[in-house]
């Protein structure tokens, strides 16, 4: 993943611009040297009926990498956000559900099933869950955790 080939994702949205659809793109905005394409287009809703809806997400959805699904859109739109899932499952798309914001309530069973991974809103587990899923990378990364007072080769002594 690179500048040029930036990964392609897609944020389950039903045609708005949702506080948690924001959200994430704060989230991977925050992170250094991580580079992605949103192909989701909440600002594109169709003039026609639900036949126009549908043609315009799967047109959409056919465009990412990797999908992000909100509970809370699915909360409010079950049989869109269904939509969108089985539409990610025929192109093989892999999805990744994030749990609702702040813990008021649980993510949906049936969300967590059909996805690869059940995330926490938190900037590294999003950009992780995109490159394993996405891209197959291996984000095994080490915590590395500073002790004031202290370097590599221990103690600092004035």
């Amino acid at each position: 993943m690179s500048e040029n080939n930036p990964i392609r994702v897609f944020v389950s949205h039903g045609f708005s611009e949702s506080e948690s659809y924001l959200r994430v793109f704060e989230f991977l905005e925050s992170v250094d040297r991580f580079y992605y394409l949103n192909v989701s287009r909440p600002d594109v809703a169709p003039g026609g009926g639900m036949d126009d809806i549908k043609d315009e997400l799967i047109a959409q959805i056919k465009l990412s990498e990797a999908m992000f699904v909100m509970p809370d859109l699915y909360e409010r739109q079950t049989e869109l956000v269904n939509f969108m899932m089985d539409v990610a499952d025929a192109n093989k798309i892999p999805m990744i559900v994030i749990r609702p914001f702040g813990q008021v309530s649980e993510t949906p069973p049936e969300l967590i099933r059909r996805c690869k991974e059940h995330i926490e809103w938190n900037s590294r587990e999003l950009v992780d869950a995109l490159k394993r899923q996405a891209r197959n990378e291996d984000t095994a990364r080490w915590e590395v955790i500073d002790f004031p007072g202290f370097d590599e080769k221990g103690e600092i002594k004035d």
